[in-house]
């Protein structure tokens, strides 16, 4: 007989502990910066549009699979405004929990100078939760004399809770950035939204805090002939905390057209125990443009102590619509941030 006993620690977790939840984090960041920041809406000259998915664990029980998807374009006669529409779902397999968020994002830009330019985004949206209490086996429904299972429960944790939950979400996020570099910072749930499953709980989504960077040197200028022509070195970095979590990847990538291919290192600062790991996992990812079209695909390996994981793997595409930048070659702008539209 397979009692889910451990799916009652997991509701308590959400429901009754005062545990705070974590957003999803994607190693492919840097490809699809409008994860971490609404400033990043509608950068391009075009509309610009693409999904990610990310699937951790896999072949495991504490399988989670993660997507996001989002489409924006500028707006304005100066095209200094971005609009654009972001959904985020992610689900675990063993729980059958689910997360599903839907959001529009507008932005707007400033020319601080011929080089500079600052850029403030703003997101808002609905996020649902939802949970199949139905699955969870508790201690009063299991008959210690003969091990057979009672129909119904009368634990107030059940008798309390929802299956779902909806909640209005808010954040905001700000860019400065050149042709070369750029430099954001965004704060999620800045609203804290309840997010408990219980009538009588009050377990807030804790804002989530993100810090970025990345740097975009052209090695054509360089005396390291043996690369390509129009090669560039990517370097970049992403800060997150929530609650009491915190997160620091950095790393760097190689751009000879139409190729990316790099190395990222997911690490924990600071620790909160003796058992903590200062590197986390190594994130190699690579990358393929096709006319408008961006692939990219990156694997994380696990550097900690948590066993045969199966690693992590993400999937991603990007694309262009439209082609209306007629001052542009061939409708292509270059960005720092590993966009090469």
């Amino acid at each position: 007989m397979k009692l889910k006993l451990v799916l009652y620690i997991l509701f308590a977790s959400l429901s009754i502990m005062e545990v705070k939840a974590q957003d999803p984090v994607f190693t492919q960041f840097f490809l699809i910066p409008e994860t971490l920041n609404p400033a990043f809406t509608g950068t391009l000259v075009t509309g610009y549009t693409g999904l990610i998915h990310r699937s951790q664990w896999p072949n495991e029980n504490r399988r989670i699979d993660t997507e996001y998807a989002f489409v924006n374009a500028p707006i304005g006669r100066e095209r200094d405004m971005g609009l654009g529409l972001t959904i985020l779902n992610q689900r675990e397999v063993f729980t059958d929990y689910n997360y599903l968020q839907v959001n529009g994002v507008y932005s707007y830009n400033v020319n601080l100078n011929d080089e500079w330019r600052f850029r403030l985004g703003i997101e808002a949206g609905y996020g649902h939760k939802n949970f199949n209490f139905s699955n969870l086996l508790l201690e009063d429904q299991i008959n210690i004399n003969d091990g057979t299972i009672n129909g119904g429960s009368v634990d107030p944790g059940i008798l309390h809770s929802n299956d779902q939950v909806s909640f209005f979400d808010f954040s905001s996020g700000i860019l400065l950035y050149n042709d070369k570099s750029w430099f954001g910072a965004s704060l999620k749930h800045l609203n804290k939204p309840n997010i408990t499953f219980t009538d009588y709980a009050n377990v807030p989504l804790e804002m989530f805090l993100s810090l970025h960077c990345g740097y975009s040197l052209s090695l054509d200028d360089t005396h390291l002939s043996f690369f390509p022509d129009q090669t560039s070195l990517l370097l970049t970095a992403n800060y997150m905390r929530q609650s009491q979590y915190n997160r620091l990847d950095f790393g760097t990538a190689l751009e000879f057209k139409p190729f990316i291919l790099g190395v990222l290192a997911a690490t924990n600062p600071e620790g909160k125990s003796n058992n903590s790991h200062l590197l986390t996992s190594i994130n190699l990812f690579g990358s393929i443009q096709l006319d408008r079209f961006v692939f990219g695909y990156s694997y994380d390996i696990s550097t900690s102590q948590m066993g045969n994981t199966q690693g992590v793997h993400e999937l991603s595409l990007t694309w262009q619509i439209g082609r209306e930048c007629s001052s542009c070659d061939n409708y292509l702008v270059k960005h720092p941030w590993g966009r090469n539209y």
